[in-house]
């Protein structure tokens, strides 16, 4: 199985800043794209930012400028460095990843992480 853990999360001043991990084990072969998604309560999950095996970037327009996703392909880790955070962004973040888990086999699939906590408040 694969497993992804992630780590970082907290409470913050609005202004202040955050780093999120997400660290994927477990029976991994490759891994594609990787991401952060976010859920506020009563809200629905929404895209945060992803980033590509080759470094491809995307964001949400409410976070660009303020987040920077980032990873690292021989450790399977993705991080999220927030800055200038706003209450808006207090969500239960969760990290994913889409990954080959054999060699003989080309399908990749889409694996969750258990999320993490931000709460942005004074």
């Amino acid at each position: 199985q694969v497993q992804l853990v992630e780590s970082g999360g907290g409470l913050v001043q609005p202004g202040g800043s955050l780093r999120l991990s997400c660290l994927a084990s477990g029976s991994i072969f490759s891994i594609s794209a990787m991401g952060w998604y976010r859920q506020a309560p009563g809200k629905q999950r929404e895209l945060v930012a992803t980033i590509t095996s080759g470094g491809r970037t995307n964001y949400a327009d409410s976070v660009k400028g303020r987040f920077t996703i980032s990873r690292d392909n021989a450790k399977n880790t993705v991080d999220l460095q927030m800055n200038s955070l706003k209450p808006e962004d207090t969500a239960v973040y969760e990290c994913n990843a889409d990954v080959q888990r054999f060699s003989w086999d080309i399908q990749s699939y889409r694996y969750w992480g258990q999320g993490t906590q931000v709460t942005v408040s004074s």
